[in-house]
């Protein structure tokens, strides 16, 4: 995908813009954070400034990036990683051109809610840090691509996007023949209803108050007490992972180890989705925000008979429903360990994932994240802490991501662990094998953020009391 930068390069050439739309009334700023010539995903960063004399609501506002598709068939994932007016007022749609060039066949339409407002004469957007990604998740080129310039790392006036008010292109040029016309299917937008409660700030580092305290001291998962003590199994099919798989709740197990009980989330897998049998953990009532979530859990990297390489997620995580696309009272932390890679890595990951909200269908992913290389076969601590301004993750009592806003949760969460896999591209093998992911404990301690050793003395606390279950976490 090489930029045109002189005429005689095989550039197309540039077509003139319409006569009502010479007085510029907005113009496009641009600057890329990815200026390699290949690259993980695209990041082209928008600014519009309304340089006219009149207020434009930006609802009326587009602004296409034209870029060169890998391959006839390829798709795209759009995500908004900040703005200044707010992620979930950005919308991003991908279409094709008419009259493909040989720097431009696409575009990334990136459009804006009624929730973004307006622009009054001289004010501008702020910042867009927009990406976007192949749906494998493999490298994609974009030195071909009609607006990307590498060297753009500052923001500046970027003629090679189009800036349309309601639909009429008032700033840029287009590749050869590809004047922007109305889209025929407007972009899918999210509700624009803010939450209605602010958040409040937690307590300070007293380890006292509600909490829950699960030790998985139990028999099986149909033992009565694992249901009393307010957990769901999941059973059936659904996502996430592989469509066609199970989930098994009989293949959620309660193991000695040692003196001590366990709970044992066991994947496996003959390389197929009917002979896919996955497991999830999940606590029934939805009443934990801010606070300090812990387990201690332990990863598997190598399957147990049979051939490895499966793409499987072992994961501790929180989150909400997501009751509509790109509902703005989603939020979701995660860790998710892919032992043998997977969503394009090759090699062992680990993933701390904040989630504001996403669109499942086109996708878009409001969400940021931590990442790490490397085995983390064994056990492991693992900790979040959420207060009124930031999620931190820590493992094995070290600070491996921070996130702050817009990623807080809203709402009340779920508690969840659940092991499950990507898709069928890692190992193709047809001799069934399993994967097992077990964990020793989880802890929450309402409104209070607790540093690691405080949460290692609270459960050696309930382990010399013997105590093995107890929740005192009101209901929200």
């Amino acid at each position: 995908m090489a930029v045109c930068v002189a005429a005689g390069l095989g550039c197309a050439a540039l077509t003139a813009l319409p006569a009502a739309a010479a007085q510029d009334s907005l113009t496009a700023q641009y600057r890329t954070s990815a200026t390699g010539a290949t690259a993980d995903q695209s990041e082209p960063w928008l600014e519009v400034t309304n340089t006219g004399s009149t207020t434009v609501p930006l609802s009326r506002v587009t602004v296409r990036y034209y870029f060169h598709s890998d391959s006839a068939g390829m798709t795209y994932r759009f995500a908004c990683s900040w703005a200044v007016k707010g992620c979930a007022n950005v919308t991003g749609t991908f279409g094709t051109l008419a009259h493909p060039t040989a720097t431009a066949d696409r575009y990334l339409e990136v459009g804006f809610t009624a929730g973004a407002g307006s622009l009054a004469p001289g004010q501008n957007t702020g910042d867009l840090q927009l990406r976007f990604y192949r749906a494998d998740w493999q490298t994609l080129t974009q030195s071909d691509d009609y607006s990307f310039n590498g060297a753009q790392t500052a923001y500046a006036n970027w003629p090679k996007l189009t800036v349309q008010d309601a639909g009429a292109v008032v700033y840029g040029t287009a590749p050869a023949g590809n004047d922007p016309t109305p889209p025929t299917t407007p972009p899918t937008t999210p509700p624009t209803t803010p939450p209605t409660t602010p958040p409040t700030s937690p307590g300070g580092g007293d380890p006292g108050g509600p909490a829950l305290f699960d030790d998985f001291s139990y028999s099986s998962s149909s033992d009565a007490a694992v249901q009393q003590h307010g957990w769901t199994v999941k059973s059936g099919q659904g996502g996430p992972g592989v469509a066609g798989a199970t989930w098994s709740p009989q293949d959620i197990t309660f193991v000695a180890d040692g003196s001590n009980k366990v709970m044992n989330l066991r994947l496996t897998t003959d390389g197929t989705a009917s002979g896919t049998r996955e497991t999830e953990l999940q606590t029934t009532a939805r009443k934990f925000r801010y606070g300090t979530y812990a387990a201690r859990v332990r990863f598997d990297d190598t399957p147990t008979g049979g051939p490895d390489g499966d793409h499987v997620n072992q994961t501790f995580f929180t989150f909400t429903p997501l009751n509509a696309p790109m509902d703005p009272n989603y939020s979701e932390q995660d860790f998710e360990y892919l032992p043998n890679g997977g969503w394009g890595e090759t090699q062992n990951i680990m993933y701390e994932t904040s989630w504001e909200t996403y669109n499942p269908d086109p996708w878009n992913a409001v969400n940021t994240h931590g990442q790490q290389y490397g085995s983390l076969d064994g056990w492991h601590d693992l900790q979040i802490t959420i207060d009124n301004t930031s999620i931190t993750y820590y493992i094995d009592g070290q600070v491996v991501a921070t996130h702050g806003e817009p990623y807080l949760p809203e709402t009340p969460q779920w508690i969840d662990f659940n092991h499950w896999l990507i898709d069928l591209a890692g190992q193709t093998g047809s001799t069934p094998r399993s994967y097992d992911e077990q964990v020793d404990y989880v802890a929450f301690v309402k409104d209070q953020v607790l540093t690691p050793a405080q949460v290692s003395a609270k459960v050696a606390g309930y382990r010399s009391a013997g105590t093995t279950f107890t929740d005192t976490v009101p209901n929200p």
